[in-house]
């Protein structure tokens, strides 16, 4: 059985959501405040954290990095009603996987848990042995390491798939449709850029500091990975 956190100090909100997520078999626990969620991120395994981020004594973004600092693969959904981009950039630059903005559908939420469980349970069964060179670019994808140029890159978990994603692509260009299927799982319309944001993300680790720029856009296309 799938066990899940749900971080949410609206008590009617928490309850309701355990209740749902236990009638499809999951096994759930609830943390009704910032400290006990960031206490029992710190000291038990998950399949997934459903999270706040408006909560009492640490907020959501604490936890959230936490949780990452901890186990970069573990999936985190934002559940909050912080609808504002700023708030979700935020959430996404910490590790984030997703962000549902209340008041919100629960077979939403249900079919988003079920597309990163799947995902995630996907990425334990690979074993990939090799590495994947780009220019100055080497994706050891057996440490999920990547390196540009010899200095040692720091991604989240999203950010890496991703990156993985275009480099086994190299030169193709991927639609943001492509890439929201193969990357997040998801066909359906989030009501995020999260593609975007997570391109600039990786533009400024991977690009920024140097000259030979590696990602790329065709305007309308898509996005490509490339020595140019």
């Amino acid at each position: 059985m799938q066990k899940i956190l749900v971080v949410e100090d609206e008590v009617k909100v928490a309850n309701a959501v355990k209740k749902g997520l236990e009638e499809n078999g999951f096994e759930v626990e609830v943390a009704y405040d910032g400290r006990m969620g960031k206490s029992l991120a710190s000291g038990n395994s998950y399949d997934l954290v459903i999270l706040d981020l408006n909560l009492p004594h640490n907020n959501g973004y604490e936890i959230c990095e936490v949780i990452r600092q901890r186990n970069i693969r573990i999936p985190i959904i934002m559940l909050t009603a912080l609808g504002g981009m700023d708030d979700k950039m935020q959430a996404f630059e910490l590790g984030a996987d997703d962000y549902l903005v209340k008041p919100f559908d629960f077979r939403e939420l249900l079919a988003r848990i079920r597309v990163f469980l799947k995902r995630a349970g996907a990425d334990v069964q690979q074993s990939s042995l090799y590495k994947i060179v780009i220019a100055d670019l080497e994706i050891d994808r057996e440490k999920k390491e990547v390196t540009r140029g010899g200095k040692k890159i720091s991604l989240t978990a999203k950010e890496y798939q991703l990156l993985e994603f275009l480099a086994l692509h190299k030169g193709k260009v991927i639609s943001k449709l492509t890439i929201a299927e193969k990357v997040w799982d998801i066909d359906f319309d989030t009501g995020t850029n999260v593609i975007e944001v997570y391109m600039n993300f990786l533009r400024k680790k991977i690009d920024k500091d140097f000259d030979n720029k590696l990602l790329h856009t065709k305007t309308g296309m898509g996005y490509y990975l490339g020595d140019e």
